[in-house]
């Protein structure tokens, strides 16, 4: 990957429907060096996909929390295994130190995250939970809110 590609690469992140000739005459590139480029990317995995981005008013209303799980000895492929099935749980994350996962949950109300943060601990292997419900933002580089 060199300079033209994250250049690229950061055309698409601000948007990712940015037609390939308004890339190409932003790279100062032929439309067809620049199509060429993207199947490369997609190709080797550098892009994964494409998605949308909800706005602030569709994610305003639902309630988020980071929960930090601990888990029993090699107990982790059987939780995540468990946790892809829980629609409120958008991202799960390894991690090093007195947690073994870091979990984002979102939920519409208090009551369904509660729901969720009940099922979490009822999970085998899953040794203890604790939960930072989410006030407000003050930085999101991913733009998700």
């Amino acid at each position: 990957m060199d300079d033209t590609d994250r250049q690229l690469l950061s055309l698409l992140a601000e948007n990712a429907r940015r037609p390939v000739a308004d890339l190409a005459r932003d790279l100062g590139l032929a439309r067809s060096t620049v199509q060429a480029r993207l199947e490369r990317l997609e190709r080797t995995g550098a892009i994964a996909g494409y998605a949308v981005r909800l706005g602030q008013d569709i994610r305003r209303g639902e309630i988020r929390a980071t929960v930090l799980l601990a888990l029993e000895p090699r107990a982790t492929g059987a939780v995540v295994t468990r946790l892809a099935k829980m629609p409120e749980v958008e991202s799960a994350h390894t991690a090093s130190g007195r947690a073994d996962l870091v979990l984002t949950l979102a939920a519409p109300t208090t009551a369904e995250l509660d729901a969720a943060l009940d099922l979490l601990g009822t999970i085998d292997g899953v040794k203890s939970t604790e939960t930072l419900i989410h006030l407000s933002t003050k930085i999101d580089r991913l733009g998700q809110t």
